[in-house]
């Protein structure tokens, strides 16, 4: 076997890292420069998400102010963020109103899709907990209906207790989870874009009786855009609707060989849901529709995450860059999905055992820091794929973010002379699982630093520019 293929085969099993090596000659400085004047998006105040699967209702316990432990670590990623309930588990997940059944699991994640299709349900005592725990953590929800297996009075039924009960915590409605995936599934092979949305218009007129005043999103497509491109085009009839939704996952599936480390660091790895070209279309629904845009689930490689890939200090530092890259380009929000114990899940664990946090929960703290920002024109010469460079304007300061996606340190000259005070989001390896480090630091003001390997840093000018 040849030695390349080897290295590639360790990867794969996540032995070893492959992560690009610097393109930059020894000594070279990359010169950062921003235009104070070219503004672009401003990133919102409930860009931060988090995305669980419906069936997790099925225990009241778990979304709820009692369970403090999580309500911390979900403040701990923002004050008001977004917790979308869907999944594929949603499809199979009955409401049975206000009917009393035992929880049949304390936790349900993307690990649990594949083994349990049967006995999940959502209750009225599940909505009144999720809540309590809305209400305790300061976030609002996107919450996911049932389509494949549901009649429009079904959803209808449903909706209108959850806009009941969550009040204001409840932002909008989604009818069914990636619709773009039914045909052959839960559809016949012809089903395609139009079925689609006579289906869905069928069920909004029903939730929407139900529900006076009630806001919807949508498609909430997996990654065929031509669902997503239908839906922009009709959105306009419907005033309700607020927003459009999609998933984006860097990689998958799990056993891919091609799901590494090198690969989640790439520009537009193989196998991602969502091409670059595909982004470009995105943005092309956005004007049709006059809508914003919320990535309403994804993560670094989709059937439940990569052991060493998406459990590592790596997916943080592609985590903090992957958000800013989206936020730049005007989308709304991220919601990162898990739950359960997913390797890819920010946040891992049980009420009755504890919950850890993952290295992208690190990642997340560290891209919501600029919640409110204002993007600026940028550039960076030599350019580099594998660096990620940010100007914000936030508060009325400059911000400078520097993301060193390479195994190698990057040398930059920044604009201006930076304060002595900074933000770091570092590692001690790539596939470092418990040592992320997101931390407030002093050192002297200087132009020209170093940003070690896989490292994020957040600079804030000095007054002036």
């Amino acid at each position: 076997m040849r030695r390349r293929d080897l290295v590639r085969m360790m990867a794969a099993a996540g032995v070893i890292s492959t992560l690009p090596r610097s393109a930059y000659a020894s000594g070279a400085v990359v010169q950062l420069e921003f235009d104070p004047d070219r503004t672009g998006a401003t990133i919102s105040q409930d860009f931060v998400g988090l995305s669980f699967e419906r069936a997790q209702l099925s225990n009241p316990g778990y979304f709820s102010a009692d369970n403090k432990e999580l309500v911390r670590l979900v403040r701990g990623l923002s004050p008001a963020g977004n917790l979308r309930l869907g999944g594929s588990s949603g499809e199979h997940t009955d409401y049975i109103g206000d009917e009393t059944r035992r929880p049949p699991f304390e936790i349900f994640g993307p690990e649990h899709n594949k083994t349990i299709k049967q006995g999940m349900f959502v209750s009225t005592a599940a909505l009144r907990t999720l809540r309590g725990f809305l209400d305790a953590t300061g976030w609002i929800c996107l919450y996911g209906l049932k389509l494949a297996h549901a009649t429009p009075e079904q959803a209808a039924r449903e909706a209108a207790d959850v806009q009941r009960i969550l009040g204001p915590r409840l932002l909008a409605l989604q009818i069914g989870n990636e619709p773009d995936a039914f045909r052959n599934r839960f559809r016949p092979a012809e089903w395609g874009p139009r079925d689609f949305l006579a289906e869905w218009d069928r069920f909004h007129a029903a939730i929407a009786a139900a529900a006076p005043g009630v806001k919807f999103a949508g498609p909430d497509i997996s990654n065929k855009l031509d669902y997503l491109t239908a839906f922009a085009g009709v959105a306009h009839r419907y005033p309700d609707v607020i927003m459009l939704t999609g998933h984006y996952y860097a990689m998958g599936p799990a056993g891919s060989p091609e799901a590494t480390l090198d690969q989640l660091m790439d520009p537009e790895p193989r196998t991602t849901t969502l091409k670059l070209a595909g982004v470009e279309i995105v943005q092309q629904a956005v004007r049709t529709a006059d809508l914003p845009y919320r990535m309403a689930e994804g993560n670094s490689c989709w059937d439940g995450g990569k052991i060493g890939v998406s459990d590592v200090h790596a997916a943080a530092i592609w985590g903090a860059d992957t958000m800013l890259r989206f936020a730049q380009r005007g989308w709304i929000g991220v919601n990162w999905h898990g739950g359960g114990n997913g390797n890819y899940s920010p946040i891992v664990g049980t009420p009755s055992k504890g919950f850890t946090r993952r290295p992208l929960y690190y990642g997340t703290q560290f891209a919501q820091l600029l919640d409110g920002a204002t993007f600026l024109d940028t550039s960076a010469t030599p350019a580099d794929p594998y660096l990620g460079y940010y100007a914000l304007r936030q508060a009325g300061r400059t911000r400078i973010v520097v993301i060193n996606k390479r195994d190698v340190p990057v040398t930059v000259q920044l604009p201006t002379l930076p304060e002595a005070k900074l933000t770091v989001l570092t590692g001690p390896s790539a596939t470092a699982r418990d040592a992320t480090m997101l931390t407030r630091q002093s050192r002297r003001p200087a132009r020209t630093t170093t940003i070690p390997p896989l490292t994020a840093m957040l600079f804030t000018l000095g007054q002036g520019r």
